[in-house]
């Protein structure tokens, strides 16, 4: 669980000295202030639910981000997000559906969730992603038909859409695009998009998520799978959930959605900062693009190839916090043991090279130097000890 201080913007108020926890995430999420205005909207109207005036506006202005005709459909989180969505293609139960292992486990757990069988594939050593070329070479090797797949953007990295579009066009195979973290590069959807709102998020209401799509009738079978199946009546037309996003998250939305544009400037100042302190260091590395081009709520560092361990290690005593937001893979996780997976090589190097760092568009100027400092020590230090192992 993330603690913060909400007198420090979520950061302790550190002068720099490794003394005092640095936590490696905190949420940026729109005062009570700014929410104010929609709560009372709320009260006047008297609509909590079932597709209210404030989940109406917050699904246009969300669909007015992306550059085609798009319709966009909210739901309570993204793990139920990515169910609904492979629920809604009507796919042959225990089918194979690939996903990278190079994930966060929900987007396994939603292909079982489905009634899919995840197929754990490999990603490419650039950027930790997988694309069409790397799944069209592995299609040979996959245990049975594979009727979907699940591609990610990897902490937020903007993906090519398009070409996984052209790749469904060829194969057959239904694409949807796992975008949890891409808020900030997300622009359109010829492929099933979804995007996840968490608290966590560059643009977070708490829980939610949204899913986007250039295909109006798919748009309809999602929103009836939120609500019971029901199509403008009352009649139940299939399996379906209750899924709907309530009127109170949509009001954090919408005024997360108001100050938007100044928290993307926070966040890309601290990334700004962050690249720059540690820019005589060329054995710490960034996402491509990140904190330049492009924006996500964490940080995800490159190291040494095999100093991951050493290097958490020196970062912790240093009372930096670090996380391994994907573990070793959804591969290694009990819950998926047993599932078909493929060569997987650069998911195991990716698991031992990487670190999630304190990145928030809170942190101050001697936290970013702390962090940056601490970072500099470790991998100095990881390399000592693999020249003397």
């Amino acid at each position: 669980m993330l603690q913060v201080d909400p007198r420090s913007g979520g950061f302790p108020s550190a002068s720099g000295a490794p003394s005092g926890r640095l936590p490696v995430a905190a949420p940026s999420l729109p005062s009570a202030d700014r929410i104010s205005p929609y709560l009372q909207r709320i009260d006047a109207s008297g609509w909590y639910s079932n597709f209210g005036p404030l989940v109406q506006e917050l699904e246009s202005r969300l669909a007015a981000r992306f550059e085609a005709p798009t319709e966009v459909v909210t739901v309570t989180n993204g793990t139920l997000g990515l169910t609904l969505a492979l629920l809604a293609l009507e796919l042959p139960a225990g089918a194979v559906c690939a996903v990278p292992s190079w994930t966060f486990v929900a987007t396994a757990h939603a292909v079982l969730m489905a009634g899919l069988t995840p197929w754990f594939v490999d990603v490419g050593p650039d950027h930790g992603e997988l694309t069409p070329d790397l799944l069209a070479e592995a299609l040979p090797r996959a245990p049975g038909p594979v009727v979907a797949a699940l591609p990610v953007s990897v902490m937020g990295r903007p993906v090519d859409a398009r070409a996984w579009a052209t790749f469904g066009d060829r194969t057959g195979v239904r694409v949807i695009l796992d975008a949890a973290a891409g808020f900030d590069g997300v622009d359109r959807a010829p492929v099933p998009v979804m995007v996840s709102l968490h608290a966590t998020k560059v643009l977070g209401i708490g829980e939610g998520a949204f899913l986007a799509t250039e295909d109006p009738g798919l748009a309809r079978r999602w929103r009836a799978l939120t609500n019971f199946a029901f199509m403008g009546d009352r009649t139940a037309r299939f399996p379906a959930t209750n899924a709907k996003l309530s009127e109170y998250a949509a009001a954090v939305g919408l005024a997360a959605l108001d100050v938007w544009p100044e928290t993307r400037d926070r966040y890309f100042a601290v990334a700004r900062r962050l690249r720059i302190a540690l820019s005589d260091e060329p054995r710490v590395g960034f996402q491509a693009g990140w904190g330049l081009d492009w924006i996500s709520s964490t940080c995800l560092v490159s190291l040494p190839q095999g100093s991951a361990d050493a290097v958490e290690a020196v970062l912790l005593g240093h009372g930096v916090e670090t996380r391994r937001w994907w573990g070793a893979g959804c591969h290694a996780a009990p819950a998926f043991a047993g599932c078909p997976a493929d060569r997987l090589e650069t998911t195991l190097r990716l698991a031992r090279s990487g670190l999630g760092v304190p990145f928030s568009a809170h942190l101050q100027p001697d936290q970013i130097n702390r962090v940056a400092r601490a970072l500099k020590l470790a991998v100095a230090r990881a390399g000592v000890e693999r020249t003397s192992a």
